[in-house]
């Protein structure tokens, strides 16, 4: 009677498990609805692209059809001083995207932040330019036909449309934009070329970013798209700007992408859209309202919001060429410590256990209509 009862459970049990596994397999996935769409891509840190995150591993393969490294393709850690490069997680993750048929996106040759030290400290406009050539050129060429594109300049504007005021322009002037892609399309003559920048769908920005691509054109200088961030707010999400912009940007013949997708649940203390790194605000309370969990009415206008968006996007997706998410799971999220350190944010489409959210289900709605 006993060996009968074990036989049954045993039974039971693989029946339960056989019918988990078809209908995870049966599942569709962000990739398998859009394939016909765009590509789904994902930001990937540095535990995720050495293994350690085993919680994102099968998130990745699954529901993705690109990657682009979250950091460790910028400055301060791919080229840390003047003559010394760290290709280690760089090399990692273009082999793994190889590996899994994933298109690497490179992410970032030129970009105010998060340079290397000794960058800040150049002060002649000679050894700036060098730095450029010798940054670009050895990186690109290192990665060119094994990755799919660069992020070649990132975020070069103001929010009024004019260059931003950083090194790059102090002491080289605007030309450095022109300068930059010349040398990556050199260095790279098998990757496609991007500029990519936070809220570019804004009229006046945008018109800048359009003045910047233009001006690349008239030279005759390669750059194959335009990546728009998308870190917004889910209930305050410009649809009329983003469809504005996606019909903008692509009637100057280039790609348009959506490259740092995210939307925060959580206030702005400064009450505005906006994604620079070096805004810094204190920890208060008041400005981590859901540090024990998003209740249903925060997960509600993530939901809509996604939803709402991705509707957009599948309108435009003759247009629209990636989209990706800035992340894996809410755990990874840049947003839990931007622009305060020490927030528990939920921006994402997967929850912090890796678990499909509301959200995931709408945009996969969406994908099959």
């Amino acid at each position: 009677m006993k060996n009968n009862y074990n036989k049954w459970f045993l039974f039971i049990m693989a029946s339960v498990l056989l019918a988990k596994t078809s209908y995870a397999q049966n599942t569709p996935t962000l990739k398998q609805v859009f394939k016909n769409n765009f590509l789904i891509g994902a930001a990937l840190n540095a535990a995720q692209i050495s293994g350690k995150d085993t919680l994102a591993a099968p998130l990745i393969k699954t529901q993705f059809s690109a990657i682009t490294p979250e950091n460790i393709m910028k400055c301060e850690v791919i080229h840390p001083s003047w003559d010394k490069y760290n290709f280690d997680l760089a090399d990692k993750i273009v082999a793994y995207g190889n590996q899994n048929n994933l298109p690497v996106n490179g992410h970032t040759l030129i970009w105010h932040s998060q340079l290397s030290p000794f960058v800040k400290q150049i002060q002649s406009k000679d050894s700036l330019l060098q730095f450029i050539k010798n940054h670009i050129t050895t990186i690109a060429s290192r990665y060119d036909g094994k990755i799919f594109s660069w992020d070649v300049v990132n975020e070069a504007l103001e929010e009024d449309g004019s260059l931003r005021n950083s090194i790059f322009l102090e002491k080289l002037g605007p030309d450095y934009i022109s300068e930059a892609f010349s040398i990556a399309a050199a260095a790279a003559p098998q990757t496609e070329l991007y500029y990519n920048d936070y809220n570019i769908e804004q009229p006046k920005k945008r018109a800048g970013a359009i003045a910047l691509i233009k001006n690349l054109q008239s030279k005759g200088i390669r750059i194959n798209g335009v990546g728009i961030q998308g870190h917004w707010r889910s209930d305050n999400i410009p649809l009329k700007e983003i469809e504005e912009s996606i019909l903008a940007f692509s009637a100057l013949g280039i790609k348009v992408m959506f490259t740092e997708l995210d939307l925060t649940v959580l206030p702005n203390p400064w009450d505005v859209d906006a994604a620079d790194v070096n805004q810094k605000a204190v920890y208060n309370e008041k400005m981590n309202p859901y540090a024990a969990g998003i209740p249903d009415s925060a997960q509600q206008k993530l939901t809509n919001g996604y939803e709402s968006l991705f509707k957009l996007f599948y309108k435009y997706s003759d247009k629209i060429n990636r989209i990706t998410f800035w992340g894996v799971h809410d755990k990874q999220s840049w947003l839990n410590g931007w622009p305060i350190a020490g927030r528990t944010n939920y921006p994402l489409l997967f929850d912090r256990n890796g678990k499909p959210k509301p959200a995931y289900y709408k945009v996969i709605a969406v994908g099959k209509p």
